[in-house]
């Protein structure tokens, strides 16, 4: 694949893509938040000119039917996307902070890419790239959070209302994390069991709970009123998996397990358990 933005810019830290240039922006406004971090080494650039040189490579793996794994390992976050293969063309929803030609070749292969989401910023990668890829697909950015966008092109659609963004796969915005956290939930996934794709928003755990948290790296919590808010918003979708950002899974009865750990987490962060400590 040769080089359409041989100079755009990718944080090496969060893997999130800026502006081509003469040179790298002074800082990531993303890695600057409280929700991610800057290395004790400081900001540093790469390209993806300098990642295919270094031996990086994209990862597509089946995950079920119709669904697969996208990853770039040893990129930024490295996070998962989801590719959702349906009659009406595929979402990739999260996106790697890499592409490379046989992933480009694999993905046409299952049908292309006709949507790109990222369930928040943090997830933005190089969805510019993997857009240019397959015919210029929309990338849809939720107007909450649009101000964190480093690089927008043509391609860029804003959304704050849910819908379907294909048959059966439904686009809604669940804050938390992110104001404008965006999940999707997509009906017939699972054999019909519904499967919801909940990015950082909702986090499968070791014991096979869930939890939720402003900032991972860095430990911040949510508020016990904003878990119940998002815990209650959930309901109205019908959902047995749950997916987050890097592959993990609850595998069965999702749903209910988001309810529980919802009320496991107010428990601790209200003082109900105090005596406990």
């Amino acid at each position: 694949m040769s080089e359409q933005h041989p100079r755009l810019w990718l944080c090496a830290t969060c893997g999130v893509e800026y502006p081509p240039g003469p040179t790298p922006p002074e800082l990531c406004p993303i890695c600057e938040d409280e929700r991610q971090y800057v290395p004790a080494t400081g900001q540093r650039w790469t390209t993806r000119a300098e990642l295919r040189d270094s031996g990086q490579a994209v990862e597509v793996t089946q995950v079920d039917d119709l669904l697969w794994g996208i990853s770039a390992p040893g990129v930024g976050i490295d996070q998962q996307g989801m590719l959702v293969q349906t009659n009406e063309g595929n979402l990739l929803f999260d996106v790697p902070g890499f592409i490379d030609k046989a992933a480009i070749d694999r993905v046409r292969e299952l049908g292309g890419i006709r949507h790109i989401v990222a369930s928040h910023p943090h997830m933005y990668g190089a969805q510019s790239a993997w857009s240019s890829a397959f015919d210029n697909a929309a990338i849809w950015v939720a107007e909450a959070d649009v101000g964190w966008l480093g690089y927008r092109t043509d391609t860029v659609r804003t959304w704050n209302e849910p819908f379907d963004i294909l048959p059966g796969i439904r686009l809604d915005q669940i804050g938390g994390h992110f104001p404008g956290s965006t999940i999707a939930h997509w009906n017939i996934g699972a054999g019909g069991r519904g499967v919801l794709f909940a990015g950082d928003a909702i986090f499968p755990t070791p014991d096979g709970n869930v939890t939720f948290l402003r900032s991972y790296p860095n430990r911040i919590p949510l508020s016990p009123a904003v878990i119940r808010r998002m815990a209650d918003f959930v309901q109205r979708y019908r959902f047995d998996v749950l997916y987050n950002n890097f592959g993990a899974c609850v595998p069965r009865d999702a749903a209910a397990i988001v309810q529980r750990s919802a009320d496991r987490y107010i428990a601790w962060t209200s003082g109900a358990n105090d005596h406990l400590t």
